[in-house]
């Protein structure tokens, strides 16, 4: 498996087995990173980290990554560059891939990591746009194989804003890997139809299945995995809060929808998540709305079932495959 040279934009571009390969790699890494064996394939080589948007897991992972590779990073958050503002993306792109061995954005439309790759001379990395996130699904997936010792034929069910970057991307590799794949939201936050129109042909192939629903008794009910995000997405107005809590919070991930998974299910979240009032923006909801909890219930979050710290740490070694088998000698 050659992926030498590739961006890394969207699973869309990739086949199936070029998506496990990323995983098997990725399993590798992981065990040496935790048995202290060397790995500096990359050494010498130089990434920028691009970062519109703020970040935890995607910047971390990124930076140790590239360390663990023998790697040196570059981190230019949101007022880091003029890229956008005095300067086009495709100028930046071509002046940063004259200095480094590869870009990674994390931002906005997915067209401005698409135009980064189309004037860059190196693999361009997407950390998470509008439209796709890609880096988290790899680490989900691996997260999924870990626990369950397979990825085709597992049902995986998504809770909250289907039109999200984390619910289009889980469709997209759900397809590509033959799961059964179903978002639960109400129907004006369901997915764009041409994405699910493209996801149904790539899943009767793989003989996955995709399904979009209401219901969440009839969604939960057998899941393998159930899976939410945030109500709101990084970047969006916050005036939106109300009416986004009125239409999701029947769709929180609780106890009672927990429960009607296999008794063997998982729960994962690809974080942050407003599970508690422990954080700044959970204090405000509770004071404005009286809301404790939002897209999962605590209960959930802190149980026995939640593998939300398992697939945070893979983000670490499935950002390192993508690195290593793109940028290898």
């Amino acid at each position: 498996m050659n992926l030498k040279g590739r961006d890394f934009l969207k699973l869309l571009d990739f086949t199936d087995k070029e998506i496990l390969h990323l995983i098997d790699v990725a399993e590798k890494l992981k065990y040496k990173k935790r048995n202290g064996i060397k790995h500096q394939y990359l050494k010498g080589k130089q990434i920028a980290l691009l970062f519109a948007k703020d970040s935890t897991r995607t910047r971390c992972a990124f930076e140790v990554g590239a360390k663990d590779l023998g790697m040196e990073a570059s981190y230019i958050g949101p007022t880091g560059s003029q890229m956008g503002k005095k300067e086009s993306i495709a100028d930046t792109a071509r002046v940063l891939s004259r200095m480094y061995d590869a870009l990674e954005y994390r931002g906005f439309d997915q067209e401005i990591v698409e135009n980064l790759a189309k004037y860059s001379s190196v693999p361009v990395f997407n950390g998470l746009t509008t439209e796709f996130h890609p880096t988290q699904m790899l680490a989900d997936v691996m997260t999924i194989k870990e626990e369950f010792g397979k990825i085709k034929g597992i049902k995986l069910v998504f809770f909250g804003d289907a039109r999200n970057n984390v619910a289009n991307s889980l469709m997209v590799v759900s397809s590509k890997l033959g799961m059964h794949f179903t978002c639960c939201s109400p129907k004006e936050l369901f997915p764009d139809k041409a994405l699910v129109d493209e996801c149904m042909k790539i899943a009767k192939a793989s003989g996955g299945t995709i399904t979009l629903s209401s219901d969440v008794k009839e969604s939960a009910t057998n899941a393998d995995v159930i899976y939410t995000d945030v109500w709101l997405s990084m970047g969006e107005d916050e005036s939106l809060w109300e009416k986004r809590i009125k239409l999701l919070k029947p769709y929180q991930v609780n106890k009672d929808v927990f429960d009607l998974a296999k008794k063997k299910a998982i729960f994962l979240h690809c974080l942050p998540s407003f599970h508690d009032t422990d954080t700044e923006i959970g204090k405000q909801i509770f004071e404005k709305f009286g809301l404790k909890e939002m897209e999962v219930s605590n209960d959930v979050f802190e149980g026995p079932a939640s593998r939300v710290f398992e697939e945070a740490e893979n983000r670490l070694h499935t950002i390192k495959a993508v690195m290593l088998e793109t940028l290898k000698k």
